[in-house]
C-alpha cells in the first residue's frame, strides 16, 4: 500500500505559472487587463469561434449565456441530470425551470433521442454536457434545435481539449462554456470562458460580466449586471497551462490506457463509452461498478481505495434526487438510466501531476480491493 495519500486531481503547475503571476503582479495588473484579452483571443484561436470572453467561472459563463440570450421566467431549459448541480443551478438563477432529460447507457451524456419527450411549448434552450471529456452528440441536438428554434448552450467544462466529428468544441454550439477551476485541463484556480459565434450574445455577455458599457462620463448600463469578469492573474496562469495542453494530454491518455487495459480484467469495474468519430479530452478516468458482478458497492469501493491511499471523485449524483432539486421540482420523471448511473460511477486519480508509478499504485489497490470483495 502506498505510504502517502494520493490525492485525486492536483493542478499540474510548476514554476513557468507562478512566474507568469509574479510577473502579472509586477505590472500593476491584477483585475482584467492585457492577460485576459490574450486569454480571449487564444481561447478563439482554439476553438475557431469568433468570440472569447473571460468570466470569473463556468457557472458564470453558463449564467451569463443564459441571460445574454434573454432567458427568464415562464421559460424551461432541458439538461442532463449527470452534471454538477451548478449546470441546473444557473437555469434556476434566470428565473426559468431545469427539465432533466435522461442519458445514454454508454457515455453518460444527454440523450437526443429523448429530448422531443420532455419538450414543451415553454421550452426556450437545451443544455447538454460533455461529461468526462466526451463531446456530447450535438449534431442530433442542433437539428432539433434548429427546427424548435430553440437555443444551445454546451456545458463544456471537461472539455477544452475535445473535437466532435472532427471539429473543436467551443464551434459547434450556439454558446459553449468553459471552466478554469483548479481540477480542469487548463487549471487557472478559477475562471471561465463563454465561445460563441453570435454577436448579439457576445455584446450582451460584455456588458453583463462588467454591469456598463463605454468608459469614463460615457459609461452606462442596460441592465442590473453582474461581477463577472476574469482577473488577469488568472488569466496568466491559463494562458501557461494552454501552451501544456498537448505535453499534458499525452500523460492522460498513458494513463487512462494503462487503466482501460487493467479494468479488462476486473469483473464489474467498466469504463464510461468513448465515441470513436470523437476526441476525448480525458478530464475524467469514470468507472461504473456494478456491484452485483464486483462484489462490493461503489461507496464501498471508495472507501477501500481511501483505506489504501487512493483518492478518487464522484462525477456525478443525478441533480434532480438532490434535496433542493427533489422537494423544489416533485413532478420530475424518473430518470432510470441517471439514476443507476449515479449509484455506480466513481472517478480514479488522473492528472498531469501523476507520475506513471502513482496511476500505478491506484491500479494495484483497485486490484486488491476487487480480489478482496469478489473472493478471488
Amino acid at each position: 500500500m502506498r505510504e502517502t495519500f494520493l490525492s485525486f486531481q492536483p493542478p499540474a503547475v510548476d514554476e513557468e505559472e507562478i512566474e507568469a503571476v509574479a510577473e502579472t503582479l509586477r505590472s500593476g495588473w491584477l483585475t482584467s487587463g492585457p492577460r485576459a484579452a490574450e486569454l480571449e483571443r487564444r481561447f478563439s484561436e482554439h476553438t475557431g469561434a469568433r468570440h472569447a470572453l473571460a468570466v470569473s467561472s463556468g457557472t458564470a459563463a453558463m449564467h451569463l449565456a443564459l441571460v445574454a440570450a434573454g432567458i427568464g421566467p415562464g421559460d424551461e431549459v432541458i439538461t442532463s441530470p449527470i452534471t454538477w448541480p451548478a449546470t441546473a443551478n444557473v437555469i434556476v438563477h434566470t428565473g426559468a425551470r431545469p427539465v432533466f432529460c435522461d442519458v445514454r447507457e454508454s457515455d453518460l451524456n444527454l440523450d437526443p433521442a429523448l429530448l422531443p419527450g420532455v419538450a414543451t411549448e415553454r421550452t426556450r434552450a437545451v443544455m447538454p454536457v460533455d461529461i468526462a471529456g466526451q463531446p456530447c452528440d450535438l449534431d442530433p441536438i442542433l437539428a432539433l434545435a434548429r427546427e424548435r428554434g430553440w437555443l444551445v448552450v454546451e456545458d463544456a467544462a471537461h472539455a477544452v481539449e475535445a473535437e466532435y466529428r472532427g471539429r473543436p468544441v467551443g464551434s459547434l454550439a450556439d454558446v459553449t462554456c468553459f471552466s478554469l477551476y483548479a481540477t480542469k485541463n487548463v487549471a487557472a484556480g478559477e475562471g471561465g470562458v463563454v465561445t460563441t459565434d453570435r454577436d448579439d450574445i457576445a455584446e450582451e455577455v460584455h456588458e453583463l460580466r462588467l454591469m456598463r458599457r463605454g468608459h469614463g462620463s460615457l459609461y452606462d448600463i442596460r441592465h442590473a449586471g453582474f461581477k463577472a469578469n476574469l482577473a488577469d492573474v488568472n488569466a496568466a496562469i491559463a494562458l501557461v497551462q494552454l501552451t501544456k495542453l498537448g505535453r499534458h494530454r499525452t500523460i492522460r491518455i498513458r494513463h487512462v490506457a494503462a487503466y482501460e487495459a487493467a479494468l479488462t480484467e476486473l469483473d464489474g469495474i467498466d469504463p464510461l463509452g468513448r465515441d470513436p468519430r470523437d476526441t476525448h479530452a480525458h478530464h475524467l478516468c469514470v468507472v461504473r461498478i456494478d456491484a452485483e458482478r464486483a462484489g462490493g458497492t461503489r461507496d464501498e469501493y471508495q472507501q477501500a481505495l481511501a483505506a489504501e491511499n487512493i483518492g478518487t471523485s464522484i462525477h456525478f449524483l443525478p441533480v434532480h434526487r438532490l434535496t433542493y432539486y427533489r422537494e423544489r421540482f416533485p413532478d420530475q420523471a424518473p430518470l432510470p438510466v441517471a439514476e443507476r448511473a449515479g449509484s455506480q460511477v466513481l472517478s480514479l486519480p488522473l492528472s498531469p501531476a501523476h507520475s506513471d508509478d502513482d496511476v500505478q499504485d491506484a491500479i494495484d489497490a483497485l486490484r486488491r480491493v476487487h480480489a478482496r470483495f469478489t473472493g478471488q
